[in-house]
């Protein structure tokens, strides 16, 4: 079973926009039936960014509150505990840690700051449309 994090841009753009590559890569994580790594961190980033004001004209609050609660439901949590990582950006180094304590196949983004940091350990850090491209290969 394949085991991701997906960085807060991926989802947000998933949830304006289903026909976009962000969107996709959650439809396949649910094709195969993959594993959706959060630490309460991550969760928070999300939540604070997807509920702000300037995304209302695209998605009612209800929706996005909704979308929300139903990736915070089919989702597994990791404990993480503010280590750092050696991120560029430090507010990106908790999706690392996610990755890493949840041991993580891919961590997926499209923040350059995570992006030059590939691989860590054993994962690879890629964008949405290598994703999908490594899932077609499996």
């Amino acid at each position: 079973m394949i085991r991701v994090v997906i960085d807060t841009n991926v989802w947000i753009s998933a949830a304006l926009n289903p026909e976009r590559t962000s969107f996709k890569v959650i439809s396949a994580m649910r094709s195969e039936n993959g594993v959706l790594l959060f630490s309460q961190e991550t969760f928070d980033e999300l939540s604070t960014l997807l509920l702000r004001s300037k995304f209302d004209r695209y998605l009612s609050r209800e929706s996005r509150t909704t979308y929300l609660n139903q990736i915070e439901a089919i989702s597994e949590w990791v404990s993480i505990y503010g280590d750092v990582q050696g991120c560029r950006d430090p507010d990106d180094d908790k999706f690392i840690e996610t990755a890493l304590l949840g041991k993580a196949d891919y961590l997926i983004t499209g923040d350059n700051d995570l992006l030059i940091m590939s691989p860590i350990d054993h994962c690879p850090i890629i964008q949405p449309a290598e994703f999908l491209t490594e899932l077609r290969n499996r």
